[in-house]
Order: structure tokens, then C-alpha cells, then sequence
């Protein structure tokens, strides 16, 4: 397997400055791919060790491509996770006024968060997609649009310059990545992780979804994520994408899943990993009668009532 991390590319955007955070990026090759969907199939194909992509930010929910990747194909695994503090730039070539912009360009995700200040800045500029905030950064240097929506730190690296700086149309917004592989034994409990999960029911029936989220509510696992994507079999079918509060080998967790796997048509497990955060769940504060103790103490007590040990 060659040491090497894919990410959605090309170099300047958001994500590969989250990916150099990670301490092992330092001794990887970091590969930028053109798509997330490009970066994941060089995990599947073997091409690379892992991949590193965004997966949800604090606007708009989830990133559906991601999602819909880890959804579908040959299984992967995500090992760690990282939050990304965001504002952009308009980054446009040297000499350009804000009257002169006509046409703007970035990532589909960046749009919900500029959306304010386009419409009071730039009322009449025409919206195009870009495969990531930094390849429209490259398109604006091309001459092809005018100008692009990009962290600031890309401006140097495309020959353009920062028109406005710190755009943004919430306060504090962040986008998180996910460093995702190949399937293998997850990484043992920190004390603050987080679980996900792709959930399809058996059966589209009325309390379907309550069914799913009692398993988890019973035994006290908090829900951080809950996103139906469609399966692609029609209106109305869909899986459900799920992170929980922490790890597999958490007893109330793993209870959760087995309870889910019994009443699922397939669970897929994406993994159990730290929680970029590190905030632990308090579980015997929030959910007494939910930690690890609890769970083997009733188990002890079952097998001495079936033992005839009272």
C-alpha cells in the first residue's frame, strides 16, 4: 500500500489544509484528486493508503457526495476526523473591481455560506459550480469566471489577489473532514468517539425511523447525525447515515448495534473514532443506568438467575 493520502483537490483548498493538520501527514505523499469521489476510489483501487474529505459542515449539514460514496460501492472505513474553521476570500485577478464581476465560481457547499453577501455585494453575478473552492480559484485565473469564493491562503498559489477577505454568512461556521480507508479493527477508545453507521429498514412502514432511533434512545447513545440519502430503488426509499456518540466497544453502543442488526434489512458500519472535539459523553450524568458497568452488571445477574444463583 504506498504511503499516500488522496484529497480532494487540486492544492489550495480548505481540505488540504484541514489534512495538514494531522500529524502523519507530514510523512505521506498527499495526492490531490479532482473529485471526492476520485480521492475515495484511490482508497478502493489500492491506489492510496487513505483518503481525506469533507463530509458535513455546520451550514448545511451533510456533504452528499461523500455521504452518498460511503453509502454505496465497496465498503470503507473512516479512522479520525478533523473540524475546519471557515471564512473565504473573493480571490479575482490582479486589477479587477467588484463592478467588473460578472460571473463567481466555487464549491456547491460554499454557496449556502456566502449566499447573504452575494446577494447584498454581487446581486446580478451569475453562480457557477466548481469541483472545489480551489479549482475555482484556478478557473478565475484561467479567465473563465471572474471570481472565486476560496480560503484566502489559495490566493498566492492561483496569481490572484483577495478582493474582499473574511466572508462568511455565519458566525463560527466550521466544516469537518474525515480521514477515511480501507475496513480494518478501529483504533481503541478514547473516552470521546463517535460511531457511524448506514441504516436500511426492511420495510418502509408508519414508525419505521422511530423503530431505528429507539434502539439507539434505550439504551442512552446520543445522535449527532442523522441524514437520509436515497437509495436510488424509487421515491420514497431511503438509508439513513447516522453518527452516534462513542465506540463500538462502549456496551451501550454496541447493544444499539446489535439491536439495529436484528430489525435492518444491512447495517454498515463506517467506524468508531475520536471525536475531533474531545468532549466525552457523561453518560451516567445523562443516561443512568447506561455505562459499561451497568451493562455488564445486569449481564452478571441474568446468568445467575439462569444458574439459580439469586
Amino acid at each position: 500500500m504506498p504511503a499516500s493520502y488522496a484529497y480532494l483537490g487540486p492544492e489550495g483548498t480548505f481540505t488540504e489544509v484541514a489534512l495538514r493538520t494531522l500529524p502523519e501527514a507530514a510523512t505521506r505523499e498527499l495526492v490531490p484528486m479532482v473529485s471526492i469521489p476520485a480521492a475515495l476510489d484511490a482508497v478502493r483501487s489500492g491506489e492510496a493508503e487513505a483518503a481525506f474529505v469533507p463530509i458535513e459542515n455546520s451550514v448545511e449539514g451533510g456533504i452528499t457526495t461523500t455521504l452518498d460514496e460511503l453509502v454505496a460501492g465497496e465498503p470503507l472505513m473512516i479512522y479520525r476526523e478533523v473540524l475546519l474553521s471557515i471564512t473565504f476570500a473573493l480571490l479575482v485577478r490582479p486589477g479587477t473591481a467588484l463592478s467588473e464581476i460578472k460571473t463567481v465560481t466555487a464549491h456547491p457547499a460554499a454557496q449556502p455560506q456566502v449566499r447573504n453577501w452575494l446577494k447584498a455585494n454581487l446581486p446580478d453575478a451569475v453562480w457557477e459550480s466548481a469541483a472545489s473552492n480551489a479549482d475555482g480559484a484556478r478557473l478565475v485565473q484561467e479567465g473563465r469566471y471572474d471570481a472565486a469564493f476560496a480560503g484566502e491562503f489559495a490566493a498566492a498559489r492561483y496569481g490572484l489577489v483577495p478582493l474582499e477577505t473574511n466572508i462568511h454568512d455565519a458566525e463560527n461556521a466550521q466544516t469537518r473532514f474525515v480521514l477515511v480507508g480501507r475496513p480494518a479493527r478501529p483504533a481503541a477508545p478514547t473516552g470521546a468517539d463517535k460511531t457511524s453507521v448506514v441504516l436500511w429498514q426492511r420495510t418502509d412502514h408508519p414508525g419505521g425511523l422511530r423503530d431505528l432511533l429507539g434502539e439507539f434512545a434505550v439504551r442512552g447513545v446520543n445522535l449527532m447525525l442523522l441524514q437520509s440519502r436515497p437509495t436510488g430503488a424509487g421515491i420514497g426509499n431511503y438509508c439513513f447515515c447516522i453518527d452516534a456518540e462513542g465506540h463500538i466497544s462502549d456496551r451501550r453502543v454496541a447493544e444499539a448495534l446489535m439491536g439495529l442488526k436484528r430489525i435492518c434489512r444491512e447495517v454498515r458500519f463506517l467506524g468508531s473514532y475520536p471525536r475531533a472535539d474531545i468532549t466525552p459523553a457523561d453518560v451516567r450524568a445523562l443516561h443512568p443506568g447506561t455505562s459499561d458497568d451497568t451493562f455488564m452488571s445486569a449481564a452478571d445477574w441474568v446468568a445467575r438467575c439462569q444458574d439459580g444463583r439469586f
